[in-house]
């Protein structure tokens, strides 16, 4: 275990943020004027964003969101007041909502799940339309 260097035992404890950026450290000379303590907050940094970057990539994944849509790329300026024949069409944003609110669910750590819904006759439940 001696002989193993220091990103090696990063990577074997399942430290891949730190040991990434370890390695980076180590190309960049001009991080030698840094004090031990900065140097080691950033590789602390470098774990923690990695394994948040890793749980949002798992969480989106999971909620099967099914292409990008962002809350912020929601048009506010539409004309409010959705009336009952507005719901329907295609075409008018319901996708996009959903997968979008799901989107923001996962980036502020909440799960996800994006299903499309099949159209059945009211009372077969048989999926027939």
């Amino acid at each position: 275990m001696l002989n193993q260097s220091p990103t090696e035992k990063l990577y074997a404890m399942r430290l891949r943020g730190m040991a990434e950026g370890f390695r980076a450290q180590q190309e960049q000379t001009n991080l030698q004027r840094l004090t031990f303590e900065e140097r080691f907050t950033m590789l602390v940094d470098q774990q923690w964003n990695w394994g948040a970057d890793r749980a949002l990539e798992r969480r989106l994944r999971n909620g099967r969101l099914q292409g990008p849509a962002c809350i912020e790329e929601i048009d506010y300026r539409a004309v409010g007041g959705l009336d009952r024949q507005m719901v329907g069409p295609t075409g008018i944003g319901k996708t996009f909502l959903a997968r979008a609110f799901g989107n923001k669910a996962c980036r502020d750590g909440f799960t996800a799940l994006f299903i499309r819904a099949e159209q059945t006759v009211p009372g077969t439940g048989d999926g027939t339309s």
